[in-house]
């Protein structure tokens, strides 16, 4: 019987939204895979990118997934539509910068940060084409996703502001282009405080649960559900996944 919510990330930055699932759907069963051994996504080729995420849709499908959230910015953009085409009867929900969110709330001034590999592709562009606002700056941040990943803290603080710092007055909002990048929201306000933070956590779990009730897979329990978080790198980095999962924000 398939009874779990399937995740997987280059990593950490799925947690944010795994958390979000858990608020939306806390009765349902969890298994996140974090890919931190091939952490970048945002470096890979496209080739390369659609064979790891082949791989963990087969593990999570053999672990009798009934839908799996792409819980990364940049297998989405780059991998989704193949990943439908091959695998048909699975359901999938991506994840996207939250460029249409912006748009809707009007902020006339955006920024959108997100992988070198996410803010280069075909899907990310046909969405600011689609959505951008009046004044619209599309940026890379370069490594920050693996700095996160590693926890280099003091290297983090100095990358944004070599990022961000020219836009302290000059935009209203602020995509976070990459599930990482909400984990460290803290630190952006910080260089960015007069600027609105957006990703798009509230949508994907809402979208995950039209997906299951429409298709009559929702878990009926009424007990918490289960969390099991795998990484492909190391048991011991599990640890802090469940450490940031239980950190209030």
């Amino acid at each position: 019987m398939n009874d779990k919510i399937g995740l997987f990330d280059s990593g950490l930055g799925g947690l944010s939204i795994l958390k979000g699932l858990i608020k939306e759907l806390p009765n349902e069963d969890y298994l996140f895979y974090e890919d931190s051994i091939n952490n970048p996504y945002g470096d890979k080729t496209e080739e390369e990118l659609f064979i790891i995420t082949s791989n963990i849709v087969e593990y999570l499908l053999k672990e009798n997934c009934k839908i799996i959230v792409i819980a990364c910015n940049t297998a989405t953009t780059i991998c989704i539509d193949k990943l439908r085409e091959k695998y048909s009867n699975t359901i999938f929900v991506g994840t996207v910068p939250a460029i249409k969110v912006a748009y809707d709330n009007h902020y006339k001034s955006v920024i959108n940060l997100s992988t070198p590999g996410t803010k280069n592709s075909q899907k990310l562009n046909e969405l600011i084409n689609k959505y951008k606002s009046e004044i619209f700056y599309n940026i890379s941040g370069e490594n920050l996703a693996n700095l996160i990943e590693l926890n280099k803290q003091e290297e983090i603080d100095n990358l944004l502001h070599s990022l961000l710092d020219e836009y302290k007055e000059k935009c209203e909002a602020l995509v976070l282009g990459c599930t990482h990048y909400s984990l460290i929201k803290d630190k952006i306000n910080k260089v960015l405080p007069n600027t609105v933070l957006l990703d798009g956590v509230e949508g994907i779990a809402r979208q995950v649960k039209k997906q299951l009730t429409h298709r009559n897979l929702l878990n009926n329990k009424n007990e918490k559900g289960t969390i099991t978080i795998i990484n492909s790198k190391s048991h011991d980095l599990i640890k802090r996944s469940i450490e940031i999962l239980e950190k209030n924000d």
